[in-house]
């Protein structure tokens, strides 16, 4: 009798965990960009300018901010053909800033891009590169952005993380310590800006075709690329269609390819709940999740030893 009774409870709360799941699912309503302001940090080249590309297409006004003036004017010039492709494509603007240099400039230059079009109601953060274990972090300035937000009471914050920001990675020793702790700082602030009517999104790309591969595969282990190979490569235009579609829809996660789904399912601990799909699969997927990333990682650790018993055999015939 006593197994009965929580066999019926068990499916009860399965019922209630799908009635909620579909219910919500069909009922999250989405967030326009049309007239709206986008602030990309990085929107010269690689995903930020792809993120551009994709907004303006929906009506946004966008400002793209890095550091290479002649690299930003190219991409502005890009970006307004895309607006104009559009019957109201937005606007588009720039201005160049190293974020980790002078901090009252950067908030002039905000201040400025503001006062043209209007105060920023979505910031990506796209700025920063893995080269050596080196990671630019994002300027106090921006971030600082919030206030405004809050002022308004809406607003969309996007982290670009890394699917190393889910794991540690061989030869991402800074890189994936400094991308999981930008997940966590996303974890408070969700808390923190929720009642403000303002959404935070964590994209996590797997290896995309930009230019900040290249450079980074100039530097990368060879042990590091062979593991990476196991997510493939993706298209910079399809990682930010993903994460413009998850952030207007308010989710935490913005995810593309089965790895990218498994990790941060597996990864999600106390994170915020923001969509059934992922709510779904973290009860429902965890564990089968945990038996295929042991084979995951057992042919990572293959790929390790394999390679350095190449160096130590070289080592040997010298």
């Amino acid at each position: 009798m006593g197994l009965c009774c929580y066999m019926s409870w068990v499916w009860s709360l399965l019922a209630i965990v799908f009635g909620v799941a579909v219910v919500s699912l069909f009922t999250r309503k989405k967030r326009d960009l049309q007239g709206k302001h986008v602030l990309i940090t990085g929107g010269s080249s690689g995903i930020g300018l792809s993120v551009a590309h994709d907004v303006v297409g929906r009506g946004a006004h966008v400002t793209l901010l890095a550091r290479n003036v002649a690299r930003l004017e190219k991409a502005r010039s890009e970006v307004e053909v895309s607006a104009s492709k559009v019957a109201e494509g937005g606007k588009v603007q720039f201005f160049s800033a190293d974020l980790s240099g002078d901090p009252e400039k950067v908030a002039a230059a905000v201040k400025d891009v503001e006062a043209n079009l209007g105060p920023v109601f979505m910031l990506v953060n796209c700025a920063g590169f893995s080269r050596a274990q080196k990671f630019e972090d994002i300027s106090p300035q921006l971030l600082k952005r919030w206030c405004s937000m809050k002022q308004q009471q809406e607003g969309v914050v996007v982290f670009t993380s890394s699917q190393a920001g889910l794991l540690g990675l061989y030869g991402f020793t800074a890189y994936s310590a400094v991308k999981g702790a930008l997940v966590k700082l996303a974890e408070a602030l969700h808390m923190e800006v929720k009642p403000y009517n303002i959404s935070v999104t964590v994209c996590y790309p797997p290896d995309t075709d930009t230019p900040g591969l290249e450079e980074e595969n100039k530097t990368k282990p060879i042990e590091t690329k062979l593991i990476s190979e196991a997510a493939g490569l993706f298209k910079a235009e399809e990682v930010a269609k993903k994460l413009v579609d998850d952030a207007l829809s308010g989710c935490f996660t913005s995810t593309v390819g089965f790895e990218g789904f498994m990790l941060t399912t597996l990864c999600a601990g106390m994170g915020p709940i923001t969509d059934a799909v992922s709510f779904v699969a973290q009860v429902f997927l965890s564990g089968v999740f945990r038996s295929v990333s042991a084979f995951y990682l057992w042919s990572f650790a293959r790929i390790v030893e394999k390679e350095h018993q190449k160096r130590l055999a070289s080592k040997k015939t010298e």
